[in-house]
């Protein structure tokens, strides 16, 4: 491990590239009924707003497997300097457009800067640390990053109150880190880091638990996703809530999430992967549920916050248990292909949501996403004898 690794500034830097991802998609969530209201002339605007928000996921998805790819062969640093200065000149341009599609081009930019930030961050994370410091900076990372969804969506809810635009600008964050980027990070020690992969590696590539790791990972990001895509309007058709009450909620299951995240490391010590994974899934299923009966605006707080909880615990659980396993030579292409499907997840979602809660409404779609979640914790319990 590069010794400049256990420096204060260097831990600071990726916490704060990583901080950038959770902005990509959901810092513009309470915007998108005044996005809707501005082009409510465009045919189709129900779909194509909704898209503002989620279409980055689906180029993020595309784009992960080859910024994985990318850097195991050329190296981390010149990638995530790049990725950084784009995602602040894509990120802030729909503050100054006018027309939906060059928006969404815009967008498109933006999530391809963001494949190459989460990967990359998180595979440094992964070569800068080793053990329980790595299991740790993960759950740091994954909180943090919580945390700057809670300050980013608070906010991004105030903004949209003033003006649609001006949550756009808080992409501008990105152009301040990219110097950190640059001048603070070292590029890891390959040997070293492919030496750390641990002796799990050299057992085979383990294609059973990635490609498991990949389908909840897709699944899980479906039915998340009907927060920050839905929240708004269900919170309005039930309260009449306004855009920064919607910010708001949404903020309190990211700072639920966060907490959790930051205790993956205490709770990893107790419990196996799989036993993480079921309670996950388990409270997702109870917090939705809770929110499709919900009658009032703080019952719905309260759905979220159980349902943030379990959410926490699943991208540091998922990190973990890939980077255990896997070789070191290969660790950006398989951080990548989880990436593909955690994006891939949001993307489809509202393609899915949108027809579904049209025809029966937005309580059952959060209800029939709460039974997919308590499936799945179902699974994660008849699984847990067999990995630890």
């Amino acid at each position: 491990m590069p010794l400049k690794a256990n420096s204060l500034l260097v831990k600071a830097t990726l916490l704060l590239s990583s901080s950038l991802t959770v902005m990509a998609g959901a810092t513009i969530a309470p915007s998108l009924p005044a996005i809707r209201d501005y082009f409510a002339a465009t045919p189709n605007a129900d779909y194509w707003v909704r898209l503002v928000l989620t279409v980055p996921a689906l180029f993020i998805a595309l784009g992960a497997p080859f910024a994985g790819t990318a850097i195991d062969r050329f190296g981390r640093k010149p990638l995530l300097a790049f990725a950084v200065l784009l995602y602040g000149i894509a990120g802030t341009s729909g503050a100054v457009l006018n027309d939906i599609g060059m928006i969404l081009i815009g967008r498109v930019l933006l999530g391809l800067s963001v494949a190459g930030i989460m990967i990359t961050a998180t595979a440094l994370i992964a070569d800068y640390y080793v053990g329980a410091a790595r299991a740790q900076f993960l759950g740091f990372q994954a909180g943090f990053m919580g945390l700057g969804g809670v300050l980013f969506l608070s906010l991004g809810g105030f903004l949209a109150d003033v003006n649609w635009r001006m949550p756009f600008l808080i992409y501008l964050l990105a152009l301040l880190i990219l110097p950190l980027v640059v001048l603070v990070l070292p590029e890891p020690n390959h040997t070293e880091a492919a030496q750390n992969a641990g002796a799990d590696a050299a057992k085979g590539f383990p294609w059973q638990i990635v490609g498991l790791t990949y389908l909840a990972a897709l699944l899980s990001q479906i039915v998340f996703y009907l927060i920050p895509v839905q929240l708004p309007f269900y919170l309005k058709q039930l309260v009449n809530a306004t855009a920064s009450q919607s910010g708001l909620a949404i903020a309190l299951a990211t700072l639920f999430s966060a907490a959790s995240a930051i205790a993956y490391k205490q709770i990893k010590a107790r419990l196996s992967f799989m036993g993480i994974y079921a309670i996950a899934f388990l409270a997702m299923a109870v917090g939705y549920l809770v929110i499709s009966v919900s009658p009032t605006y703080v019952m719905v707080l309260v759905g979220l916050a159980i349902s943030g909880g379990g959410l926490g615990l699943l991208m540091p659980n998922m990190n973990v248990c890939l980077i255990s396993v896997t070789p070191g030579s290969l660790r950006g292409r398989v951080l990548g292909g989880l990436t593909t499907a955690f994006f891939l997840g949001q993307f489809v979602s509202p393609i899915l949501s949108q027809p579904l809660s049209s025809a029966v409404g937005l309580d059952t779609t959060y209800r029939l996403a709460g039974g997919l979640m308590a499936a799945m914790g179902a699974i994660a319990v008849g699984l847990g004898w067999r990995w630890k």
